[in-house]
């Protein structure tokens, strides 16, 4: 059987609800947190967390703060994608790894540092801004990470924030973007329309 190229994988993953009592073991799940953490992001400062929730008293917690979304409660894993609002402090570290490692020199190095700075110090609500744009990213690769492995998900952006913080005990750092369900499909999801590409596609400027 061929392997399905990244386009097949985008368009055959549509959200799933409903799962199987199958678990994910623990390796697919770090090989799809590992895939999701190669997304892009700004500076390369990597802007995100992965919280994996296994535990079912937690997830009957979160189903909860995600106003009672069962999904939550029969996923095999329920992830949530944290947003770092401070990840202007992984810059030293990522940028003196990358002079070590050859990719550039010093001075570029100290340039972008600078830069990135300069950002977060004066741009308003920067941290917070690049966390949620940067999150996503990585929760878009998440999904179709887990579709290249036959693993189904939804991504949910209704819950209650300060109660997930609560229940997981985020720090004051992260955010949470997006709540994305794991399993696997207890029954075929259903295809869902799609705008031509006429009517979403603009060149230049309307």
């Amino acid at each position: 059987m061929s392997t399905p190229s990244i386009v097949d994988i985008m368009y055959e993953r549509h959200s799933v609800r409903k799962y199987t009592n199958q678990k994910i073991t623990r390796d697919v799940l770090k090989k799809i947190i590992q895939v999701a953490g190669s997304a892009p992001s700004a500076w390369n400062l990597q802007h995100w967390k992965f919280i994996v929730v296994e535990d079912q008293r937690l997830k009957d917690k979160l189903c909860e703060a995600a106003y009672g979304q069962q999904q939550v409660k029969d996923a095999a894993a329920s992830i949530v994608i944290l947003g770092d609002t401070q990840a202007n402090l992984n810059a030293e570290g990522i940028y003196s790894a990358a002079v070590n490692a050859g990719y550039m020199p010093e001075s570029a190095g100290k340039n972008i540092m600078d830069n990135i700075k300069n950002v977060y110090d004066n741009v308003p609500n920067a941290g917070v801004q690049l966390a949620l744009q940067n999150s996503s990213y990585a929760a878009m690769q998440l999904m179709l990470a887990a579709k290249a492995e036959g693993i189904d998900s939804c991504p949910m952006s209704g819950y209650d924030s300060q109660a997930v913080r609560t229940i997981l005990e985020i720090p004051d750092r992260y955010i949470p973007t997006l709540l994305v369900t794991l399993g696997y499909a207890s029954e075929p999801a259903h295809g869902s329309g799609r705008f031509p590409v006429e009517q979403i596609l603009v060149y230049d400027k309307f």
